[in-house]
């Protein structure tokens, strides 16, 4: 079987290397670029996100990333948010503004709002174990009755509101939400026809994460 081309979205956030490593560690073809033919072309996108949500979506509008993103799933192309590359999915986020200032506008796929997770210890950073959605393909082989994998994050913020709640039903299936808690609950992971997408960081989940990047390559 031909290895899947993947491209992970080079725009100058963070270490994405571990991307790239575990995605070739499964069987994929992978090119780390933000070259407008390649990201169109390739079988799936990966878009990895770390920092500030805020500087996160000025450097993908430099390299033109939500024109290439809206693209691909316009005609169906799969696309994986990791991180505050899912976060960027929503419509805005309130890291790092000041009381009473409007949230930051993010790409837009899905409604809602990224904020500040409210615990005890913030970051949220380490395992935890998840809730997948039914149906899911994600996380298929990674759960059972008694509970699933536990999957590593990093992250002070995240979305708290499922989508498909602030979504009405139309010709598509609904978004699935994955939850997880810490301090209470919050949207884990999203599965949402071409458009998925994790909080946690899959590359360095070790072996449970690697089921998960194998089971999306098998929607591309």
């Amino acid at each position: 079987m031909t290895s899947k081309r993947v491209v992970v979205l080079s725009y100058g956030s963070g270490n994405v290397r571990s991307a790239v490593r575990a995605l070739e560690r499964v069987g994929a073809r992978v090119e780390l670029t933000a070259d407008p033919t390649a990201v169109e072309n390739a079988d799936g996108l990966v878009v990895p996100g770390v920092g500030a949500f805020a500087a996160v979506m000025e450097q993908l509008r430099r390299v033109d990333a939500p024109r290439l993103i809206d693209r691909r799933l316009a005609g169906g192309r799969p696309v994986l948010g990791i991180c505050v590359g899912m976060q960027v999915m929503f419509a805005a986020s309130t890291e790092h503004t000041e009381s009473g200032s409007e949230p930051v506008p993010g790409l837009g796929q899905w409604p809602g709002i990224v904020s500040k997770l409210e615990a005890d210890v913030v970051p949220h950073m380490g395992w935890s174990q998840v809730r997948p959605a039914a149906d899911t393909v994600l996380f298929d082989g990674l759960y059972d009755d008694a509970g699933s994998e536990r999957f590593y994050f990093v992250h002070s913020y995240a979305a708290k509101t499922d989508p498909a709640d602030l979504l009405t039903a139309g010709p598509t299936r609904l978004p699935r939400a994955t939850w997880a808690t810490h301090g209470e609950d919050f949207v884990a992971a999203v599965e949402n026809g071409a458009l998925s997408a994790t909080q946690f960081h899959p590359e360095k989940s070790g072996d449970a994460g690697a089921q998960l990047l194998r089971n999306w390559l098998t929607t591309l």
